[in-house]
């Protein structure tokens, strides 16, 4: 893979780090998944319709991006670093995969009048995951996943009881216990998650901008997906936006953002 060079944008005591391909007038600005990084998105950057510039951000505590601003990244600091790189030129595209997802999706919340397109990928954020509330969003289940990430003997106990009787799908076994099993993984997982915590959106007032501003919305999922179900897309779309939704569901898992999927992105980025 041939990466173009990579470039800083300083921001407070930070530099966010990010990768551009093409010098189209037409902004379409990328989030990947978690513990990816912006380098995700080289193989669509390469084939990109020259009408547009892919701008793809390395989220704080991934790819080269230096974040010293603590375990906090709102929306507004990364909208402000959006600016920075792309001044006075929305409205823009969102492009976000699975974590990327999610992101987007509040962006959209927080500025409707900067963006007229949305492309998802298994997204995060279409489903309040509570296990995930709770360990971000209150201190006392913060502080024990905190507890957890630095002990897990007892999460392990439960996640292994429980895929013995058969009662957790084997795929989202298997995802926990590689997230838990690795000292440096399980602390990544911690620091990732507890900074990305204030990207929360609420999907009835996205829905009512979606109709609003009358933004075509473009929903790609796994059908075997196990992680991130397609049937959340359809109850989004239930939302009232039926008419500005798209939803597309391919033969393969969460794995979305890979180069066998080109053809079936590329008029989605571009149309």
């Amino acid at each position: 893979m041939y990466l173009p060079a990579g470039h800083f944008v300083p921001y407070r005591s930070s530099r966010l780090h990010y990768y551009s391909w093409g010098t189209g007038p037409r902004i379409l600005f990328a989030f990947h998944g978690y513990g990816e990084s912006a380098a995700s998105f080289d193989f669509i950057g390469d084939a990109l319709d020259p009408e547009f510039t892919l701008i793809a951000i390395d989220l704080p505590f991934h790819g080269y991006t230096e974040w010293k601003e603590g375990l906090s990244f709102s929306p507004e600091q990364l909208y402000e670093v959006m600016q920075k790189i792309a001044p006075t030129t929305s409205p823009w595209r969102l492009f976000g995969y699975s974590m990327g997802g999610r992101i987007a999706l509040q962006l959209l919340e927080n500025h409707p009048d900067s963006f007229d397109h949305l492309i998802l990928l298994a997204p995060d954020g279409l489903k309040v995951n509570f296990l995930y509330w709770i360990a971000t969003r209150t201190s006392a289940g913060n502080r024990l996943f905190r507890w957890t990430m630095r002990r897990p003997g007892w999460l392990f106990f439960v996640l292994r009881f429980c895929n013995a009787l058969h009662l957790v799908n084997p795929s989202i076994y298997k995802f926990a216990v590689h997230y838990i099993d690795d000292r440096p993984v399980r602390q990544d997982l911690y620091i990732r998650w507890t900074t990305m915590r204030q990207f929360r959106p609420d999907l009835g007032a996205v829905a009512a901008i979606i109709r609003r501003h009358q933004i075509p919305v473009s929903l790609v999922y796994g059908r075997y997906d196990r992680i991130i179900r397609w049937e959340t897309a359809e109850k989004f779309r239930h939302r009232g936006i039926d008419d500005h939704c798209q939803l597309i569901i391919l033969d393969t898992g969460h794995q979305l953002l890979r180069p066998q999927f080109l053809s079936d992105l590329l008029p989605l980025l571009s149309g």
